[in-house]
């Protein structure tokens, strides 16, 4: 389970390693260009039900965290799902492998199955 330290709290927001990398690469791009935007997410099994967003902006401190030490492959089309997600007026909506492949997620047009990668 990786984790995602937001500011200065101490309790980082705990997001699955392969999610994360997904999710990294999405937030660097959008602060690289200087932009703002929330993120959003549901909150996991065994915590109290409901979703949480924060506020990211280029002044606010964060940190990445992987258990797994190698970075894992990609898949072009789960980083396109939350771009398109991070440009809407709700900010980023952070996607599940699960819910990529479901068909769940906002702007999704296909899963992962369909693919032949």
């Amino acid at each position: 389970m990786g984790m995602l330290f937001y500011d200065d709290e101490d309790e980082p927001i705990q997001i699955d390693d392969l999610a994360l990398a997904h999710l990294k690469v999405v937030i660097a791009t959008k602060l690289r260009r200087n932009e703002s935007f929330t993120l959003s997410w549901r909150h996991p099994e065994g915590e109290p039900p409901g979703r949480s967003t924060i506020w990211l902006h280029p002044s606010i401190p964060l940190r990445f965290v992987f258990d797994d030490p190698n970075p894992p492959a990609l898949r072009a089309e789960w980083i396109s799902a939350m771009a398109n997600s991070a440009s809407s007026s709700g900010g980023i909506t952070l996607l599940t492998e699960d819910m990529l492949a479901s068909g769940d997620a906002p702007g999704h047009q296909g899963s992962l199955e369909d693919r032949s990668d």
